[in-house]
């Protein structure tokens, strides 16, 4: 699979969304909620900082995102809250997906990846909140590869 804006979408990105393009609404809300509880706790060494700078201001839920480079690689972490299922879940999905992988891997998830993940079950309001984050996270994968 490719995307016209991107190029080549890395394995672990198309494996999600070969995924999700065959389950039925009622499968996807299952699969979320499954991926929503691997979303680990935001680790002791980001708790400390300022959670107002890594927050991603176009999403209702109060959601903060934290970057790190390490040796290369891209690691991310978030803040969020307990009962925000879907975002827990979109999060869990493209950590588990993109940590310990370069940023080009972040670069490369299609610009309609939430649209494919979640668009069946009725998320368009929360599209726009939820795209931003996947956006943060491309923001983060930019730097780190200048």
């Amino acid at each position: 699979m490719t995307d016209a804006t991107t190029g080549p979408i890395p394995p672990s990105i198309d494996k999600i969304l070969r995924r999700f393009a065959t389950l039925t609404p009622d499968m996807t809300r299952q699969a979320l909620v499954q991926y929503a509880n691997k979303l680990p706790p935001l680790p002791e060494r980001f708790q400390g900082l300022d959670a107002a700078q890594y927050r991603v201001h176009e999403c209702q839920t109060p959601v903060a995102i934290f970057p790190e480079v390490v040796e290369g690689k891209m690691y991310y972490h978030a803040d969020v809250p307990r009962e925000s299922a879907a975002i827990r879940a979109l999060l869990a999905m493209i950590f588990d997906a993109v940590n310990g992988q370069p940023p080009e891997t972040v670069l490369a998830i299609p610009q309609d990846f939430v649209r494919r993940v979640m668009g069946s079950i009725g998320l368009s309001a929360r599209e726009a909140g939820l795209t931003a984050m996947v956006e943060r996270l491309k923001r983060a994968a930019r730097a780190a590869a200048e």
